[in-house]
Order: C-alpha cells, then sequence, then structure tokens
C-alpha cells in the first residue's frame, strides 16, 4: 500500500471545516488534470460566425466512457490509493411495522463471510452519526421499529470483488436474513412541514392587497394536536396569524355559500410516488488513509458544498481522529436525486471501518429503486369559484398533502413550493393555499425534478379545462380571460419579475393547427381509425426558478495570449452548465472560456464567510452581519430549482463584465487612439455601449476590429483588470453593493468582489497576500491553512496571469429585506404543451400521436442544450402521466424487488418522437437575462395528455397515472 501524499504543489489553499482540513478538486476540471495529469473535458469548439457549440464541453468524455463519473472510478484509477479496492452492500429492513431484532448470515456459510461488518452499536461506540438533517438511526439498532422500508441495518465489507458478489447474490430478495419481532404497527410523527399562504387582493390585481404573504406573513400552525396542525383562531384579534386565519375562513364560508351568479367546483386530484430514474445509480468510493488521517471520498453530487461540510462535521464528532478530507465531486446525472442525498455519508461510513482499504458501494437498479429520493406523492383537495356571467375567477383553495417518506430531506421545501406554484398562470383575487408533507414508512421522497409544481399545477390546468367545459368556453379563451398579466400579484403578493409571457403563449397555442383543427381531425381520424377515439388536449404552466437564497461564486480571467479561465461553484448534474456557463462569456469577452472549472468550493482569492439560515434570519441579524464586509447570507447553491442559466448566469457574465469594462475596453481605446492627432478614433465619437463583438472580433463606431489576444495582451501591459472574481445572492432579486473600482464608486449587483490587475504580477515565488482578511469560505470560526506561496493554485481557481488578486472591499451593500423570503417566488418561465392522443377501446392503451410546446426562457445560452431539456422534459412528464407508478409501501420499491422489468419508463415509441415539435418565443430583445427552464419543461405535457384523453372519451380523471385499466373502467 502508498500512502497518499497531498502535494503542495497541487493544493495551495484548503478550508477547515469542523476543525477537519479540506481539500476539493472536482473531477474534469483543471484542479483534477493537475493532480491525476490527464484532461478530460474537451476545449469548447464554438463557431464565432454563428454563435453555437459544436458540442458539449463534456460530451466526448461521456460518449467514449472517460472517467468523469464517480460509478465508473475505481482505487486503481486514483494516482496514491491502494490498488486493492473492496466492495460494500448495505443490509435493509423491508417492513417497517415490526421490531427490528437483528440479521442471519448463515446463507454465506464460512467462504463468503464478510471481511467486515458494520452495525449501530460501531457507531454508536464511535461517535459516527447523521447530521440532524438526515435525521437518526444511520443504521438501525436492535429493538427498534425501523422508521420506513429500506432503512439500513447494516453493512457489510468484502475485500474482494468475487466474494462481494456471490454473497450479494445469495442474500439478495430473502426473508429470512433480516430478523422481526414483536408487531408495533408503523412510527407515527408529526409532519415534516406545514405552510399556508392567504391572500386577499385589493379591488384588481395591481392595487394593494387587503392581506398577503409578502405584506403580512404566512401563516403557520399553532400547535400540533394528533399529529395534525392546529391553525390560529382566526377572530383576528391583532396577531399576524389570527387576521391571516380570519381571512381564510372568511374564504371558504364563501365557497359553501357562494352567490347565486356563481360556479364553485369541488375536485380532488391524486398523483404518484415516481422514481427519478438517475442514469447514473447512487455510489461513493471512499478511502480512509489511517497513517495521514486522511479521508478521501470520491461521490456525484449535486451539492459539493453540503456533502464536504456534513462530512467534515461527521468525521469531528467521531472518535476516529481524521484531521483531513479530500473530496471530488464529479460529473453526475442528478435532476433532484443527488441533491441532499444520504449515499456519500454511507460510503464514508465504509471507509472509516475497513482497516485502511479503499472501498465502493454502488447500488444496482434494485437497490436503487429501493433508496434512491423519490417524487412526492400528493393527494389535493380544490376550491374554486367562477363567475358565470364574466367567467372570471374569484376564489381558490387548496388543501394539499404530500407522503414525504421516512426521512424528512427537503419536504418541507417541496410543499412550500407545491402550495405557491398552485395558482399556474392565472390571476386569483383571493386564495388560500395549505400544503403539508407527513411522515410516513414510504421511501424518502425529496428534490426530484418538477419539485412539488408538477403535482400541483398538473392538477390545476386539468381543472381549469373542466372548468372551461362547464362553463361552455373555448379552453384556451378562459384561460386568457384569467392570466396572470404583467404587474399583477401572485398568490403571495409579489409582482412577478419582467413582462409575464403565458398570455403570449396561449395566444401562439391558439393559432396552432392542432387547435384550430381539432375538430375535423377528431373526425377524420375516428372514421379512419375504427376502434380508435381521438383527442387533443392542452396546458400551459409557469414554473418558477430558484430558490430565494441563490449565491454563487464566479471567477473569469484572461491570460495575455487571449484565452479565458472560468472557474465556477455550479455543478454539472447533465444540464449542460459547464457548456453553457463558458458560453456566457461571449457576450463581454467575444468568445467562450477556454479552460473551465466547475463545483469549485474553495475560493482563495475572495475570502467570504456565511452564518445563520438566509431564510430564517431575523432582520436585525442580518442588518448586523451584513457590516462584516466579507459575510453573506448564503456562500454557493446545489445544482437544483433550474438555476443555472439565469443565477449562474448572472455571476459568470458580471465577472466578464468587469473584465471587460475595465480592462479589454480601455486597452482598445488605447489601441484605437494610438497615433498622432488621437488615431483612427478622433474622428469619430467612440462610445462603450456602442461596442460589439462581431465573430470574435471587438470594434465600435467604426474603429478597427480588435481580436481578444491583442486586447489581453494590451491590458496585461497596461495594468489593467485581466481578472474577477465575483459572489452574488439574491433574495428573489439581487444584493448590490458600493465599491471602489480605480478611486470611482460603482454599485454591482454583488456582495463580493476581487480583481487582478495585470501590472501588479510579481515574480515567480514571491510570496503574495491571497486572502488579506485572514478568513476563508464557511462559517466564521473557520480559517486558510498556510502554505507555500508562488506555486501554481491547482484546486480550481487558479491564475492564468502572473498577477494577484485584490480583494475589493465593499463599502455598503444592500440585501433584500428578510420579509421578501415571504414572496416565495418572482421568477418565472413559462410553457404551454398540445397533445394529440388516441385512446384504444379494447386494451385502453393511450397512444401519443404527436406533441407541440411553446415555451418562453429569455436570451438562450445555447440552443441545443434548451432543446435536449425541452425533449427530456417531456419525456418524463409523458412518463408520469400515463406509464411510472411506485405502490408507496409493503408492495413497493422499499421491499427490495423492483427494477424496470416492473416500472415503465417511456421508451421512444411512448413519446411521439419523430412527430413532436417546439417552439421558443424570442425574447423581448438581446438583453433578456436566460431563464432557468429544466423543470417546467416537464409539467404542461403532464395535464395536456390528460385533458385530451377527455376530449377523446368524455370521460375526466383526477388520479396519475391514467393508466388503460382506469381507462376500461370508466368507458365500460
Amino acid at each position: 500500500m502508498t500512502s497518499a501524499k497531498i502535494s503542495r504543489r497541487h493544493f495551495l489553499k484548503a478550508v477547515s471545516l469542523a476543525g477537519i482540513t479540506t481539500y476539493i478538486a472536482p473531477f474534469g476540471s483543471s484542479a483534477y488534470a493537475a493532480l491525476f495529469e490527464q484532461k478530460l473535458l474537451t476545449p469548447m469548439h464554438w463557431d464565432p460566425s454563428t454563435g453555437l457549440a459544436r458540442f458539449r464541453v463534456d460530451g466526448i468524455a461521456k460518449v467514449t466512457g472517460s472517467k468523469i463519473f464517480a460509478r465508473d472510478i475505481r482505487a486503481r484509477d486514483l494516482p496514491n490509493w491502494p490498488d486493492q479496492q473492496s466492495h460494500a452492500l448495505i443490509l435493509r429492513a423491508t417492513l417497517a411495522d415490526s421490531i427490528y431484532t437483528g440479521f442471519d448470515l448463515s446463507r454465506l456459510g464460512a467462504d463468503l463471510k464478510p471481511d467486515r461488518i458494520v452495525t449501530a452499536d460501531d457507531l454508536q461506540r464511535d461517535g459516527v452519526a447523521f447530521s440532524d438533517f438526515y435525521g437518526e438511526d444511520m443504521l438501525l439498532p436492535a429493538g427498534k421499529t425501523p422508521a420506513y422500508l429500506g432503512h439500513a441495518v447494516a453493512i457489510l465489507i468484502f475485500h474482494d470483488f468475487a466474494r462481494f458478489r456471490l454473497a450479494k447474490d445469495a442474500l439478495k430478495f430473502q426473508d429470512d436474513v433480516i430478523q422481526y419481532g414483536q408487531h408495533t404497527g408503523p412510527l407515527q410523527r408529526d409532519p415534516w412541514g406545514t405552510f399556508r399562504y392567504v391572500r386577499v387582493g385589493g379591488q384588481d390585481g395591481y392595487a394593494e392587497d387587503v392581506f398577503s404573504s409578502l405584506k403580512d406573513a404566512p401563516i403557520f400552525p399553532s400547535q400540533m394536536r394528533k399529529r395534525l396542525p392546529v391553525w390560529p383562531d382566526g377572530k383576528n384579534h391583532g396577531a399576524v396569524g389570527e387576521e391571516g386565519m380570519y381571512y381564510a375562513q372568511q374564504i371558504r364560508q364563501e365557497l359553501e355559500n357562494p352567490p347565486p351568479d356563481w360556479l364553485v367546483f369541488k375536485r380532488k386530484y391524486q398523483t404518484q410516488s415516481v422514481d427519478t430514474a438517475a442514469l447514473e445509480p447512487d455510489n461513493a468510493n471512499c478511502w480512509y488513509d489511517q497513517t495521514n488521517q486522511t479521508l478521501h471520498m470520491v461521490v456525484p453530487t449535486q451539492s459539493p458544498s453540503e456533502v464536504a461540510a456534513t462530512a467534515a462535521d461527521m468525521l469531528a464528532k467521531s472518535r476516529f481522529g481524521a484531521r483531513t478530507l479530500v473530496m471530488h465531486p464529479c460529473y453526475t446525472v442528478g435532476y433532484g436525486s443527488k441533491d441532499h442525498f444520504s449515499m456519500p455519508f454511507y460510503g464514508l461510513v465504509c471507509a472509516l471501518y475497513s482497516d485502511g482499504r479503499p472501498v465502493r458501494i454502488a447500488n444496482d437498479r434494485y437497490e436503487q429503486f429501493q433508496t434512491a429520493l423519490k417524487r412526492h406523492a400528493f393527494d389535493m383537495d380544490y376550491q374554486i369559484s367562477i363567475d358565470r356571467n364574466s367567467g372570471m375567477i374569484q376564489s381558490c383553495v387548496v388543501d394539499m398533502v404530500a407522503n414525504g417518506g421516512g426521512r424528512c430531506n427537503l419536504s418541507p421545501s417541496v410543499v412550500m413550493v407545491s402550495a405557491t406554484a398552485a395558482q399556474s398562470i392565472y390571476y386569483l383575487p383571493k386564495s388560500d393555499m395549505m400544503s403539508r408533507a407527513d411522515a410516513s414508512r414510504a421511501v424518502d421522497a425529496g428534490s426530484a425534478r418538477g419539485y412539488g409544481t408538477l403535482q400541483s399545477m398538473a392538477a390545476t390546468e386539468m381543472l381549469m379545462d373542466e372548468l372551461a367545459q362547464e362553463l361552455g368556453l373555448d379552453p384556451i379563451d378562459f384561460r386568457l380571460k384569467n392570466v396572470l398579466k404583467t404587474g399583477m400579484k401572485n398568490t403571495q403578493g409579489a409582482i412577478p419579475a419582467g413582462e409575464v409571457r403565458a398570455e403570449d403563449v396561449l395566444k401562439r397555442a391558439q393559432l396552432h393547427p392542432l387547435w384550430t383543427e381539432r375538430v375535423q381531425r377528431k373526425n377524420a381520424y375516428e372514421t379512419e381509425h375504427p376502434g380508435k377515439l381521438y383527442g387533443v388536449g392542452f396546458a400551459c404552466v409557469q414554473k418558477d426558478f430558484g430558490t430565494g437564497a441563490e449565491s454563487s461564486f464566479a471567477k473569469v480571467e484572461v491570460s495575455p495570449d487571449g484565452r479565458i479561465l472560468l472557474r465556477h461553484t455550479g455543478t454539472e448534474i447533465g444540464t449542460g452548465m459547464s457548456t453553457s456557463q463558458a458560453l456566457a462569456c461571449v457576450r463581454w469577452l467575444g468568445q467562450p472560456a477556454n479552460d473551465i472549472g466547475v463545483a469549485i468550493v474553495d475560493w482563495p482569492d475572495l475570502p467570504m464567510v456565511s452564518s445563520g439560515d438566509p431564510y430564517l434570519m431575523s432582520q436585525a441579524d442580518q442588518d448586523r452581519l451584513s457590516t462584516d464586509p466579507a459575510w453573506t447570507p448564503a456562500l454557493a447553491s446545489p445544482a437544483s430549482a433550474s438555476n443555472s442559466a439565469f443565477y449562474y448566469t448572472h455571476t459568470t457574465r458580471e465577472a466578464a463584465r468587469l473584465v471587460f469594462t475595465h480592462g479589454l475596453w480601455p486597452a482598445a481605446q488605447a489601441i484605437w487612439t494610438s497615433g498622432i492627432g488621437g488615431g483612427q478614433a478622433a474622428p469619430y465619437v467612440v462610445r462603450r455601449e456602442d461596442a460589439r463583438w462581431v465573430k470574435g472580433m471587438l470594434t465600435a463606431d467604426g474603429m478597427q476590429p480588435l481580436g481578444l489576444a491583442q486586447l489581453a495582451s494590451k491590458a496585461h501591459a497596461m495594468g489593467l483588470v485581466v481578472g474577477a472574481v465575483v459572489h452574488g445572492f439574491n433574495r428573489w432579486q439581487w444584493a448590490e453593493a458600493d465599491f471602489m473600482i480605480n478611486d470611482k464608486p460603482e454599485r454591482l449587483p454583488l456582495d463580493g468582489l476581487a480583481l487582478c490587475f495585470g501590472a501588479q504580477a510579481p515574480a515567480d515565488g514571491q510570496l503574495t497576500d491571497k486572502n488579506p482578511s485572514g478568513r476563508t469560505n464557511g462559517s466564521a470560526d473557520q480559517r486558510v491553512v498556510s502554505i507555500d506561496a508562488g506555486l501554481d493554485d491547482t484546486l480550481g481557481t487558479q491564475s492564468t496571469t502572473k498577477g494577484h488578486y485584490q480583494v475589493i472591499r465593499r463599502h455598503a451593500v444592500y440585501y433584500s429585506p428578510v420579509q421578501r423570503n415571504n414572496a416565495a417566488v418572482t421568477y418565472y418561465s413559462a410553457m404551454g404543451t398540445l397533445a394529440e392522443i388516441a385512446v384504444h377501446l379494447a386494451s385502453g392503451k393511450v397512444e401519443l400521436l404527436n406533441h407541440h410546446s411553446i415555451i418562453e426562457c429569455g436570451t438562450l445560452l445555447s440552443p441545443q442544450l434548451v432543446s435536449g431539456q425541452i425533449q427530456g422534459g417531456l419525456a418524463m412528464g409523458i412518463g408520469h402521466a400515463l406509464h411510472e407508478h411506485l405502490p408507496l409501501y409493503e408492495d413497493g420499491p422499499g421491499n427490495g424487488t423492483w427494477n424496470f422489468n416492473r416500472y415503465h419508463l417511456p421508451l421512444a415509441k411512448d413519446v411521439a418522437l419523430w412527430q413532436q415539435t417546439a417552439e421558443i418565443l424570442p425574447p423581448l430583445s438581446d438583453t433578456d437575462p436566460p431563464k432557468g427552464m429544466a423543470e417546467v419543461v416537464m409539467i404542461p405535457i403532464v395535464a395536456a395528455i390528460v385533458n385530451g384523453i377527455a376530449h377523446a372519451t368524455g370521460q375526466r380523471f383526477y388520479s396519475l397515472p391514467v393508466t388503460p385499466e382506469k381507462i376500461q373502467e370508466a368507458l365500460a
């Protein structure tokens, strides 16, 4: 065995998390290339004449099988790791209503006996436990009832693969391995979270609200009784909660006794538990180097900062004495399944108990179904009132209950978002939206793509279609009557950002032949296809993007020869984020980044700290903490909530803009004005606002086009800004701060800034102060590990210049008030989908003949990536509407017997592969920001299909998926 030697040549800076020195070098970044002497990402191939990338930067590595996924990494692939790879499997309970008493491995015999067995007793003795977020009983101790189906009870470690494989096969599907005692029934626990948003608008959608969450506050239960929330009494005697409940009760009472000209609908909807079916099943490969007290982790994750912090905290509290954590967050495909998932920490445990050997733990598909985070199943009760004369919605009440499964995970956030999304694209004058996530014995549910909005907005769109039919109105006309317009308020009382374009989507859909010709097409199709019923359905939604505490670092730097380096905290999870962020540099630098590093956690050039909870802190705390110029409410967001296109691009472009404004533009001016009489610029008026990049060359007002290499060389020679590291924070609006740049004040939509000036380059080896504040990223008690200077920083934030970064201290900062959290959302993307379907009378099978989607998502960074997201999201939505379903309890995936042989993912034949079309609304101007759209694309197809089935059969369906059996029963 060779010991791991972390060269200081490869790691200039490290952070201390919970007293554990932490190094993070993402796979696929230049940090990985420097550490492991290989390069996995392809330099950007970009056509300046079209502005399009020829392929993704990670595309070739993925299709050729290069090792950028954690699942492909073995110990022998990693320098300085031992060559021998150990393997582990987890024993899990398949009942959750009886006491667990132990396990029996007699099936293995002496030859297949594990080399190490880890149980709850070991963890308790050694002080190893989950963080509070993941709950208790990482391994269930004997004598307790499992909290959920699939609860881990023991880890078996084998030091050779053959015995591991044989043992796993011997234990799989056997009912006598896990032992049970007394029947107790499932555990009864309080809900994971409960939210309520009440709004009573003014005289119209633009007037001041009578009551709303943003103006006043959301309503929270006053107590829990018999595991259910008890709400304030509603007597309106001064407290905000009572006032809100007073209006909530008024809304509900009015629905029970409506005016005679109101139509009141009451409907119940149900959506199913769904597997995220991630391309890469959960896995981890970890090694605890006992000699150097260093834990190495190779993991796929959407949230590397969270994994590093949680792992360091677990190590610090244990008796193992670990001093160093080295983590490699790999590229992955997540879509929610790897955001705050627990597998990395089971990998950590395996390493701690493997006697110094690397251990790989990797789910097969049965284990993935049994343990991976699921999409929440929802039960929803809708009550809505419409004025029959005008066709206008008057009020809406929704009560939602989600099954959160056995661990809390992100269930509270999911149900909060489901409540705020239930209005879909409509203006609701009065609303009461209540949502609850219940704890159950089901498999954990988490932040699956759609995040609660899929469930609530699909139901809303099914309801709207039925309401239009009841009123005798064209379904799109009815939607247009009630669509939320620009400047109107959402159900939290907030005004959405910018132009709200759902109305444009509706009008475009109304003109499509699938809609205008639906009657003729139905008659023709059913005549030509006896035994089939034809229908066209439509749905339109607008989905929020972001979380209300979005934050990121970005670094953009140009070398003297015109190469662009980009570093970002964002993580690649299959969305093409690494490619799109490289392309985001084009706007200000004329070409995409050449050298790309993502999932960067350490930022020594811009040391900042974070403390407190950005969602829960008081205004007084925020005001006090923000006096520290290095403080921010949040350091870095996971890759989730469709945040890359808008939020990640913001910091990338702000960094690039600073390099352009304070580096490349003055360099261009210097070139254009050189020579007698002011040079070529003197006869013209040359303004920065007229600057344009044309085919990779900068010009303005008729000036000589200049290439990036020429500009960069001049900027370096003149000592101008050639690199910028920035940090941004967004609580439904961007934080701003005042900075002094070149002795001039400038207000920027950032809360942290460091700049690199070309002429300040020190000689090689000269000490440079990269951390003048003495702080590093993380909580206030963290520190920077002192190591040699003057070497290449290969943590992923290295410079291509000889200069050093100077932190530009902010003089004032303007964070949005914490009350802004109550807005819950202000950013939206809209999408409408038309679905053409046929129902086979004999079998009840639904055939998707065609579908057309219309989306607005601002200015596109990469049309190819947007197209890919649309197609993939539509396939997921089709599966949700027609095929995918997991039983919640004993006959569901928690019993360990589910795989794709029992679970129908949509195939090419199910998705109208060769007929489907989509169009993207052009931006209002080329200054429109790109919008997050990876989630909205999967939602409207769900309701469009169900509405199409209603058009075909005359039958409404309220429970998903709509299976052939349900259709046959309805038509019988």
